[in-house]
């Protein structure tokens, strides 16, 4: 259950539009920061203001006291570190509450299933009578319920707007599985290659490295280190220039990479760990087995650096062609990410096969998803020939999947009805976006430079084993 975070509408959170009213500073200190527990919340400095947060963890590194704080309203790969001197002890410290006890908790589920039966009882009879009242259409075309993100609970309805603010002050919709010790990212910094990067997650590398301010990481290897010794120790004697695997793309901006994850077991899970520290609910790190990889690399005079990836299982029973996508922080916001799903939905042509992404996606997966596909259709719609187009037509020439066009178009407001059916129609906001996105500067990747065949697999290499 993956699906990433990458590409050009990514970026760090908005702050909420309405905060809570920070207290006045008392005239001396409120609470000392050895009264400071797991499940407080106090003020803390952050970029010259002060923010309420929620303390995570508290821990001893190196002789320093230091929290993991959450800040209230905040996406939670804004959570850090902090030192003890950045706490406001002049406003008030707000103890955790106590946990109910069972006898109110089993109070209240017997009646939230009071509740529900009534409702349910309620509903039914109504819909008995919106059957005999409504008169058949003939449409049986449901354009309300289209699910593309595998997110909405049976009951439950959220509006576009609902959906996104709820997953990004979130993080993810599917974080409530989550240890407590996964809540707290287990590193400040990590150097890979050239680049010094923030993590947003927590991700389970040998627990002994956690002590480390900081991770290396050879970004052709995927190795990871817990000194700079140890780091350039190994890269001066490094041979290896690319990933382990076949090179099946290359034009003068980007090369892609296909790697078995059972032939490439180390080097699969290296990358797997890289990729837990931004990705909130990606649980794969061990069995890679039955996944092939394709990275993404830009080249320099030293060899392919990674710029991103996309897993993608040997045999999906869900006709899933991506288990799980990535575009690596330093790359995001360059146009790397639709290059991904570009290039997903390439290998599905080949395969001749509709595809879609893996469910749930998280916020900035969705985002870019949706922006990759309403790109795509306009393009196709407003570039073709005939003055028609069904939605079979676009599934064919595109590789996506109907599902996933038509939550499109509903979007984009071009499905209209019109006699008894769905008819698709370019409005004047559609085609002023379209002539925009040819003004654009992008780079796409050119299918006649694909050289891959879908590859085969017998039933033994399907299992994970050794």
């Amino acid at each position: 259950m993956v699906s990433e975070d990458f590409g050009d509408t990514e970026g760090t959170p908005s702050e909420p539009a309405i905060r809570e009213a920070v207290p006045e500073q008392a005239d001396s200190d409120l609470f000392e920061s050895e009264d400071i527990k797991v499940g407080c919340k106090c003020y803390v400095s952050k970029d010259g203001e002060f923010r309420l947060a929620e303390i995570l963890s508290v821990h001893m590194r190196k002789g320093r006291l230091v929290f993991y704080v959450h800040y209230q309203e905040f996406n939670k790969r804004l959570d850090e570190w902090i030192e003890k001197d950045r706490v406001d002890y002049r406003r008030p410290l707000q103890m955790p509450k106590p946990p109910s006890s069972k006898k109110d908790k089993d109070k209240n589920k017997s009646a939230k299933n009071k509740v529900g039966k009534k409702s349910k009882r309620d509903t039914s009879k109504s819909e008995v009578t919106s059957k005999e009242d409504t008169p058949a259409t003939g449409d049986v075309m449901d354009l309300d319920n289209l699910d593309v993100q595998g997110l909405r609970k049976e009951g439950e309805e959220l509006s576009r707007a609902d959906e996104i603010e709820k997953l990004r002050t979130g993080g993810s919709m599917a974080q409530t599985s989550h240890s407590e010790v996964s809540k707290v990212r287990n590193f400040s910094k990590i150097i890979i290659g050239n680049h010094e990067v923030e993590p947003w997650y927590f991700s389970p590398y040998p627990v002994e490295l956690t002590d480390e301010e900081e991770l290396y990481i050879c970004d052709f290897t995927m190795s990871y280190f817990g000194s700079r010794k140890q780091f350039e120790r190994f890269r001066s004697k490094c041979t290896l220039k690319h990933p382990p695997g076949n090179e099946i793309y290359r034009d003068d901006y980007v090369s892609f990479f296909e790697i078995d994850g059972r032939k490439q077991r180390t080097w699969c899970r290296n990358l797997c760990l890289l990729s837990k520290l931004f990705l909130d609910h990606k649980t794969l790190y061990y069995d890679v087995d039955p996944f092939l990889f394709y990275c993404m690399t830009r080249r320099d005079e030293l060899g392919h650096h990674l710029v991103g990836y996309f897993s993608k299982e040997k045999e999906s029973a869900d006709a899933y062609n991506v288990a799980c996508i990535l575009t690596l922080p330093q790359y995001q916001r360059h146009g790397y990410g639709k290059l991904l799903i570009q290039f997903s939905y390439e290998l599905s042509k080949v395969e001749g096969k509709t595809g879609s992404p893996e469910k749930p996606l998280s916020d900035l997966g969705l985002l870019s998803y949706r922006a990759y596909w309403a790109d795509t259709i306009v393009s196709l719609l407003a570039e073709s020939s005939t003055a028609e187009m069904s939605i079979d037509e676009i599934s064919s020439q595109t590789s996506m999947t109907t599902t996933d066009i038509l939550h499109t178009l509903q979007t984009l407001n071009m499905l209209k009805y019109y006699k008894g059916q769905h008819i698709i129609c370019l409005t004047d906001q559609v085609m002023e976006s379209y002539e925009k996105l040819t003004k654009k500067k992008r780079h796409l990747l050119d299918p006649s430079k694909l050289v891959w065949r879908p590859p085969v697999f017998t039933a033994s290499q399907l299992r994970f084993g050794w």
